[in-house]
C-alpha cells in the first residue's frame, strides 16, 4: 500500500465507501485516500486502513520546513511557531506548502498534513488516525474555554485574534469529520467548562456544529454566529475586534425548534403574514374572527344538511374578497356542475338544476358567467374517476405553490379514503389528516375541508337536527385534533314547520384561535334562490345559547 513519495494530488471527489462528496483524494500514482472514512484505495482494490500509511505516502522521516509567518493568510510567525507549523518556499519567494504537525494524545509527533498552496490539495505523512486534534498538544485539558475550528489555518487565526491566550484546536479533515473527531477526543474536550464551536458559516459548517454540540451535555457548547465565512477571513480583513465580539457573544446550542422567548420579543410587533377573510355570516365571525391562511377548517354535517351549499357560499365570498387565486376541489361533481353551482350564487337561482335554467339563454346567464367562472382566480381540479390521496395532496400543493391559491376547498374527505383497498377507514383518515395538516403548515394555505359524520343510533339522528359533537366525526378523532376549527351544521330535515325544516344551526365545535365555541348563527335556506341567509334564532328553545356540546381541544 505504499506509493511514490512524490505523489501529487490530482483531484478530490466522492468516496464510494462512505458517500462523502469531496473527501476522497486522487494522487498521481492512482492511489486514493478518503479523509472522511480513512479508506485507502490502490488500483481497483479497496482496503480498510489498518497498518497502512495514511494516503499511501510513507516516509521514515517527516518533511521539514522553515518557521515563518504566512503573510497571505495574515498569520504571524509567533503563531506558527507556537503550533509548530512550518512552510516551504519557492525560489520566487512564494510559499508553496504548509506543514501542519499532528500529535497523538501522548503528544508524540505522528503525522504531518501538508497543504499544497497552488492547487489547494493536501497529503499526509505518517498516521493521521492516531493523531488527536490539531493543536491539542499545546493545551492541557481543563480550563474555562476551548475553541474548536474546522481547519488548521482557522485555528491559528482564532488563537491569534483572541490574544493568544485561549486554547484553540482544529478537527482533522473539515466538517465531514467533525463528529467523528470530536467523539474520539471527547474526554479531552469535555474537560473544559465551555466548548466554543467556530465552524464555517456555510450549510455544512452549521450542520456539523449542531451535530457536535449534541454530543455534550446541555449548555456545554457555544456556537459562534459569524458574518464571514470562517475565522481566517476576519484576520485577513483585519476585523479582529468583530471576531472577538462574535466569540464572546457565542450562544449555547439549543436543538432545532427550542427557543428563548426573550430573543423574539420584536416579533410581537411584526405583522403576521396570514391573510384573513371574514365569513359571510356575522355569527361565525363573532366566534372565529374569520378564515385565515395557514389554518385547516373542517365543516361537517349529516347527509343533506347543506354542506355543499355552504361551501359554494364560502367560495364565492372568498372570490369576492381576496386578490389571490382560490382552489376548489369538488370530488362528487364534474366541472360543469361546479360552474353552475358557482353561477347560482349571484344569479339567486338554482342554475345547477336543469329545469330551473331550461328557459334561460346563454345571454341570460352571461352576467353570472362573468361574475364567477370567467374570473381567472378560480382554479379547479378536473378529476376523472377514482383518485388517490397522494394525488390530491399533489394537486393542492400545485394549486398553492404554482397557481398562487391562498385558500383551497376540498369537498369532501370521506370520498378520498373510501376508495382505498385496505378497508381500515380510521387508519386511512388518520394518515390523510396528518398529511393535510403538514401540507397546510408547509404551504401556509387556508384549507376548508368537508367531512361526513358517522351514523348515530338514538331517537334523534343527524337528519332530525340532533346536536353534533366532535365525537361524531366520521372515522377518527384526528379530524378534531388536527383541525384549527370545526364547524357543524345541524338541520331537522323532517320537521313539519317549513322554517324549521330549512333552518341550519351553525355550531362551532372547535376554535383553536379564540376558544369560543357553541352555536354561532342560524342560516335559512331559500328553495327558490338556493341561497343561505343568516337569520335570528327561530326556535324558542336554546335561544341565544352558546353552550358548547363539543369537545374543546
Amino acid at each position: 500500500m505504499m506509493t511514490d513519495q512524490s505523489s501529487k494530488v490530482v483531484s478530490r471527489g466522492e468516496c464510494t465507501a462512505c458517500g462523502s462528496s469531496d473527501a476522497n483524494v486522487l494522487y498521481e500514482d492512482n492511489s486514493k485516500y478518503c479523509f472522511s472514512c480513512q479508506t485507502y484505495t490502490k488500483g481497483d482494490k479497496m482496503e480498510a486502513q489498518q497498518q497502512a500509511p495514511i494516503q499511501g505516502v510513507y516516509k521514515q522521516h517527516f518533511t521539514d520546513g522553515a518557521t515563518t509567518a504566512i503573510p497571505d493568510r495574515g498569520i504571524k510567525e509567533e503563531t506558527c511557531k507556537f503550533y509548530g507549523v512550518k512552510t516551504i518556499w519557492s525560489s520566487n519567494n512564494d510559499i508553496i506548502k504548509h506543514i501542519y504537525p499532528y500529535h497523538d494524545k501522548e503528544t508524540h509527533h505522528v503525522a504531518n498534513k501538508i497543504r499544497e498552496v497552488k492547487n489547494k490539495g493536501f497529503f499526509v505523512e505518517g498516521r493521521l488516525p492516531d493523531a488527536a486534534l490539531f493543536g491539542a498538544n499545546r493545551f492541557k485539558s481543563g480550563g474555562k474555554y476551548i475553541t474548536v475550528c474546522e481547519g488548521e489555518i482557522d485555528a491559528m487565526s482564532a488563537f491569534e485574534m483572541l490574544g493568544s491566550k485561549w486554547p484553540v484546536v482544529s478537527i482533522k479533515n473539515g466538517a465531514q469529520s467533525a463528529l467523528k473527531d470530536v467523539k474520539a477526543n471527547y474526554e479531552y474536550l469535555n474537560g473544559f467548562d465551555n466548548i466554543v464551536l467556530c465552524f464555517d458559516s456555510d450549510e455544512h459548517g452549521k450542520k456539523a456544529a449542531s451535530q457536535v454540540a449534541q454530543v455534550f451535555e446541555p449548555n456545554k457548547c457555544l456556537i459562534m454566529d459569524m458574518e464571514m465565512k470562517d475565522a481566517n477571513e476576519y484576520i485577513k480583513q483585519n476585523k479582529r475586534e468583530q471576531f472577538s465580539r462574535s466569540w464572546w457573544n457565542a450562544k449555547p446550542f439549543t436543538p432545532a425548534g427550542i427557543i428563548r422567548l426573550c430573543d423574539h420579543i420584536d416579533e410581537l410587533f411584526e405583522e403576521d403574514e396570514q391573510d384573513t377573510v371574514l365569513y359571510p355570516y356575522a355569527g361565525l365571525n363573532d366566534k372565529l374572527y374569520g378564515m385565515r391562511t395557514g389554518e385547516l377548517v373542517t365543516i361537517t354535517a349529516g347527509t343533506g344538511a347543506g354542506k355543499t351549499s355552504m361551501m359554494y357560499e364560502l367560495e364565492y365570498h372568498i372570490l369576492k374578497n381576496i386578490d389571490s387565486n382560490i382552489g376548489i376541489i369538488h370530488l362528487e361533481e364534474n366541472k360543469k356542475q361546479t360552474m353552475f353551482h358557482l353561477m347560482s350564487i349571484p344569479a339567486n337561482k338554482r342554475l345547477f338544476i336543469k329545469e330551473v335554467r331550461k328557459d334561460m339563454t346563454r345571454q341570460d346567464m352571461e352576467p353570472f358567467i362573468q361574475d364567477t367562472v370567467q374570473n381567472p382566480k378560480l382554479i379547479a381540479f378536473n378529476h376523472f374517476g377514482s383518485i388517490t390521496t397522494d394525488e390530491i395532496l399533489s394537486k393542492v400543493r400545485y394549486m398553492v405553490k404554482a397557481m398562487d391559491c391562498k385558500f383551497v376547498v376540498i369537498d369532501h374527505l370521506s370520498i378520498l379514503v373510501s376508495g382505498l383497498d385496505d378497508g381500515d377507514e380510521r387508519r386511512n383518515i388518520d394518515m390523510l389528516m396528518t398529511k393535510l395538516r403538514s401540507l397546510v403548515e408547509e404551504t401556509q394555505c387556508g384549507l376548508l375541508l368537508v367531512s361526513h359524520l358517522r351514523r348515530m343510533s338514538g331517537d334523534k339522528g343527524q337528519e332530525q337536527g340532533g346536536a353534533i359533537s366532535l365525537s361524531q366525526l366520521r372515522g377518527s378523532h384526528s379530524i378534531a385534533q388536527l383541525s384549527d376549527a370545526v364547524i357543524a351544521l345541524e338541520r331537522n330535515q323532517q320537521a313539519d314547520d317549513p322554517i324549521e325544516a330549512n333552518t341550519t344551526t351553525v355550531r362551532v365545535l372547535k376554535n383553536r384561535y379564540a376558544g369560543d365555541t357553541g352555536i354561532a348563527c342560524y342560516l335559512l335556506y331559500d328553495k327558490d334562490t338556493g341561497r343561505l341567509a343568516e337569520i335570528e334564532n327561530p326556535f324558542e328553545a336554546d335561544n341565544g345559547s352558546t353552550e358548547d356540546i363539543g369537545d374543546f381541544l
